[in-house]
This record gives C-alpha cells, sequence and structure tokens, in this order.
C-alpha cells in the first residue's frame, strides 16, 4: 500500500467524521507506515486520533440527569444529607458546559 493511498484513506475518514473530531486541534491524526510486516500477514495498519465521540456520552449523561432532576426523582435522599438544591442546579449547568465544549 503506498504512502498516497494510506492519506486518501485518512481524508475520507476525516470527512465522513469530521463532526467527531475536534476543530481546535488542527493535527488530531497521525499516521505511521511499516514496510515489515507481523509474521504469516501481508501488512499492519494503526490509526490512532483525538475524537470526541465521548461528547455522545456526556450529552445522554446530562439528559438523564436532566430528566431525574425536573422530576425531582431521588432528590429526598441527598436533601437528608445536606445537600441544597442549588448544587444540583449548578451540576446540570457544569455538565452542559462540559457537553458543549466537546
Amino acid at each position: 500500500m503506498s504512502m498516497s493511498e494510506v492519506d486518501e484513506q485518512m481524508r475520507n475518514i476525516q470527512n465522513k467524521y469530521n463532526s467527531y473530531f475536534a476543530h481546535w486541534i488542527p493535527h488530531h491524526v497521525k499516521r505511521a507506515v511499516c514496510d515489515i510486516p507481523p509474521l504469516k500477514l501481508k501488512m499492519s495498519v494503526i490509526f490512532t486520533s483525538k475524537n470526541m465521540a465521548i461528547q455522545e456520552l456526556f450529552r445522554c449523561i446530562s439528559e438523564q440527569f436532566t430528566a431525574k432532576f425536573r422530576c425531582k426523582a431521588f432528590i429526598h435522599w441527598y436533601s437528608g444529607k445536606g445537600m441544597d438544591d442549588m448544587e444540583f442546579t449548578e451540576a446540570e449547568s457544569n455538565m452542559n458546559n462540559l457537553v458543549s465544549e466537546y
């Protein structure tokens, strides 16, 4: 496999999954090609990148937290231990900020 083919495939992946890559990190994909494959194989490849797939997990957790907090589900357990409703509002805000940063 030539280096131009590797570069082309990497560009295709970057274009296909563009929303998952951090735009503020200009060189978020690295590649290396080794001509010597592992034993009994024709070739090997590795692809590493920094991506934002964790954003989906944070968004899901945030939506679940918001739904439970709006219904005041389980709040009495924490209020009984001394937590204030304002702390939950602050936690929700922090989680939304985390999602927006990614």
